[in-house]
């Protein structure tokens, strides 16, 4: 094995073994003594927690089991074995370890239980690691039935916040939910990361103008398309280009800004951006050194 590889292998596990740390923390200092819930298999466990006398550890691993055993046919068998390992570490640090509770405020322990366990999860999933086997089911369905990952979760934990309403309170079950949420989009934020990018298609007869003042005002890359503009009864009229380029959301106004005052009449299509790889990104993030960037075509 490589030195590179040896040394990707070692970060990957290690930021693994941040996770499992911080779920655990989130799990031991907020939610269990509580009673609050998290979503997904971890919820389970601790709504079975809440009715028997069993150990969150062993039931943390017992269901999980189907989930891995689902996900040794539906995933990639490393990201099956990384799993078990981080499942078996979140069930160790749990048994092991006497975290102390921090808050008995409710709010408090919905925040930072629901901030720290998404932090730990999705830690773990962008190193390959699953700490909760409800995505393996979201992944198994979605490959075989075409649902959407995200719907099928969300079904999976009303189904369970509605039945820790019945078994525990409503007010457990609205706790454990704001958890849930909280939890959700932190685990997403870690996964994606903090930049928040949006595609933009302006159309324009200025356009000359307005390539160079994107390029020198925002320092961003930019793609240019060739187009034809007046389709439709007139038929064509004028052969021109069209301007695409990825900005962060921060500056989309400003990127509005720019163009409104080269040409108030121009077109623009904004559009989420889920990922951006390559190109002049790095670029773009750097943008403070004030160099000049090429267009890209």
């Amino acid at each position: 094995m490589s030195k590179n590889k040896v040394i990707t292998y070692f970060s990957e596990y290690f930021q693994i073994f941040i996770g499992i740390v911080l779920t655990s923390l989130g799990l031991k200092a907020f939610l269990l003594p509580n009673k609050f819930l998290d979503g997904g298999v971890t919820g389970i466990a601790l709504l079975v927690r809440t009715q028997v006398d069993i150990n969150m550890s062993y039931l943390l691993i017992i269901f999980s089991i189907p989930f891995l055993i689902l996900g040794y046919f539906t995933v990639a068998k490393r990201i099956v074995i990384k799993s078990i390992i981080s499942i078996l570490g979140v069930a160790l640090f749990i048994h092991f370890e006497n975290f102390q509770t921090i808050t008995n405020d409710k709010l408090l322990i919905s925040i930072f239980g629901g901030l720290l366990v998404g932090s730990g999860i999705g830690i773990a999933i962008r190193n390959g690691s699953v700490l909760d086997g409800s995505e393996i089911l979201g992944i198994h369905l979605n490959d075989k039935f075409g649902l959407s990952i995200g719907k099928i979760v969300m079904l999976f934990n009303i189904i369970l916040f509605g039945v820790t309403a019945f078994v525990e309170s409503i007010e457990i079950a609205l706790y454990s939910i704001l958890t849930y949420i909280i939890a959700a989009k932190v685990t997403d934020t870690v996964i994606e990361g903090f930049e928040d990018f949006i595609g933009v298609t302006i159309v324009s007869q200025k356009n000359a103008v307005i390539k160079k003042a994107i390029l020198e005002e925002l320092g961003v890359g930019l793609t240019i398309y060739k187009g034809a503009s007046g389709y439709g009864y007139k038929g064509k009229t004028q052969d021109f280009d069209i301007i695409h380029s990825i900005v962060n959301r921060i500056d989309i106004k400003k990127m509005y800004k720019i163009v409104e005052g080269i040409d108030e009449n121009a077109f623009i299509v904004e559009f989420d951006v889920n990922t951006v790889k390559g190109g002049v990104l790095r670029h773009y993030i750097d943008k403070k050194k004030n160099r000049k960037l090429p267009t890209t075509s």
